[in-house]
């Protein structure tokens, strides 16, 4: 498998409901004349991955549709006792912890714009398609794939990825916004980038400095990372992945 990762100048790839222009951006220099992407990174966003099956193939929401969907929320997000006398006590994770960038004026109707429908494909036949949560442990077999719960307690090897503080759902690549942690610290130097993403701490350390990639028989949990600048774009590649995550959904890589 293999991704290729853009960031021009990084904010335009993470603020998927900003409407500013990148036109009007000009990304700091750092001291060896490279665009600086160093610091902390919010990827928060309410665009679902899918688009909904009533948007068909419009990629964007109307003004009547982005007003419908803020005052929605704000009925939803009243936290009043007379409101929700018992709301999110008996929950796994309530609304106190969700992180979400909030509706822009400009909104894509998903994250997906290929194909034109905004849907993954479907699983192909006979795919082993199997959705880990917190509890109750599920029926399965090593290796787990999923993130959260797990298929039993023999050992650590019976446990979800995310539990073990492997990778999570978020952790990437790809990198996808979800419920939480959805932050990323970007370290630079001349040669070598690191993104640590806030989710298990994972690092992904991007070589800059013609490094091929590794050999096929190696397989790691988030991919050999390779880089290079484009003009002023840091391209990332990566390849070199175990087959044993999830990229989207539950149905492997």
């Amino acid at each position: 498998m293999y991704l290729r990762l853009l960031l021009p100048a990084i904010a335009s790839l993470l603020l998927w409901t900003s409407a500013w222009s990148a036109e009007d951006y000009q990304a700091p220099r750092t001291e060896w004349d490279q665009p600086g992407l160093q610091g902390v990174w919010n990827f928060s966003s309410d665009i679902p991955m899918q688009r909904p099956a009533q948007y068909g193939e419009r990629g964007f929401l109307t003004e009547e549709e982005v007003a419908e969907i803020r005052a929605r929320r704000v009925a939803r997000d009243d936290f009043s006792d007379a409101a929700i006398p018992n709301g999110g006590v008996n929950e796994a994770y309530n609304d106190f912890w969700v992180e979400t960038a909030g509706i822009g004026d400009v909104a894509r109707t998903s994250i997906i714009v290929y194909p034109k429908n905004g849907q993954l494909p479907p699983y192909a036949e006979g795919a082993v398609v199997v959705q880990g949560r917190l509890d109750p442990d599920i029926d399965g077999e090593r290796p787990v794939r999923f993130t959260g719960g797990g298929i039993g307690s023999d050992g650590p090897e019976d446990r979800g990825l995310g539990e073990r503080c492997i990778v999570d759902f978020n952790a990437g690549p790809p990198i996808s916004p979800s419920l939480y942690n959805n932050n990323l610290q970007i370290v630079q130097s001349r040669d070598h980038v690191v993104i640590m993403n806030e989710m298990v701490h994972d690092a992904r350390i991007v070589p800059l400095d013609g490094h091929g990639a590794l050999d096929d028989s190696i397989g790691l949990w988030s991919g050999g990372s390779r880089g290079y600048w484009d003009g002023e774009t840091l391209v990332v590649e990566s390849r070199n992945f175990n087959g044993l995550t999830q990229s989207f959904g539950a149905g492997g890589t």
